[in-house]
């Protein structure tokens, strides 16, 4: 599998590394405007027509995980707090100071952690069915191509079908998540929510089987200023089904807490 393969971009993203934290960080990019800063989910990074289409207005930057993709494994982020260290000095690393934040679902908790240590950089937060507060303790979707896809969409059919990864990749990606993700309902963290005061939009799919939308009142009674979009149509992969939806939320969001 080639990294255009892995992350599957429009034409209009170009690839680049940076080192930061001791790890070798890849990165896709495109745009020009306030900086935007991708953090992706648990299957890696995975482009829609929404993130082309919040480039036509912003600098989209879709950073890869440690130890996600072709990268080595992750072994040194012992948990939440050390991968959104890591994060942070990636951005740093790649010149961008102040900057919004969006992450879809295991990417939820990493940019909600992001937001907690770094609040005087992080002007707004994107969540594109997050995953930081989970009503159980399944674990990410798994199986065959075909599985995924099924889990991830309203419409499998209307969706190519997901790339085969390289055998040991998702194991790995997996293993890093399940070592950092933290209990379904975190306490403490749950109380940190409570003192964030950067605006979040926290965007779910009714039609969500992984993350049902219903999980969306915790986000909503935690975080003193959330605001909740739920989009119609959509499952857990809500930027795929419904990208122009979720980019014209995100776009009104942004544009409305500069």
């Amino acid at each position: 599998m080639n990294n255009s393969t892995a992350a599957a971009p429009s034409a209009a993203f170009t690839e680049s590394h940076v080192e930061a934290d001791g790890f070798n960080i890849r990165y896709l990019e495109a745009g020009n405007g306030a900086p935007l800063v991708y953090i992706h989910g648990a299957s890696g990074v995975r482009m829609s027509r929404a993130h082309d289409i919040l480039s036509e207005s912003y600098r989209v930057v879709a950073i890869e995980v440690p130890g996600f993709g072709l990268s080595a494994a992750n072994e040194r982020s012992k948990n939440m707090d050390d991968l959104a260290s890591s994060l942070r000095a990636a951005v740093a690393a790649i010149g961008i100071d102040e900057y919004n934040l969006m992450g879809m679902s295991f990417g939820g908790k990493v940019v909600l952690t992001m937001g907690l240590q770094d609040p005087e950089k992080i002007k707004a937060l994107v969540l594109l069915a997050p995953a930081a507060i989970r009503l159980s303790d399944a674990p990410p979707p798994a199986g065959s191509p075909a599985d995924m896809k099924a889990a991830l969409h309203a419409h499998p059919d209307q969706h190519p079908d997901l790339p085969k990864y390289p055998a040991g990749v998702l194991e790995k990606q997996h293993a890093l998540v399940g070592r950092v993700m933290g209990p379904p309902r975190d306490e403490a963290f749950e109380t940190a929510l409570g003192g964030l005061q950067i605006p979040v939009l926290a965007c779910f799919g009714t039609e969500d089987k992984v993350m049902p939308p219903e999980v969306a009142d915790i986000y909503a009674e935690l975080l003193p200023n959330c605001h909740l979009m739920m989009i119609s149509d959509a499952a857990h992969a809500v930027d795929a089904d419904r990208p122009e939806a979720v980019a014209s939320a995100a776009a009104d969001f942004l544009e409305r807490h500069k």
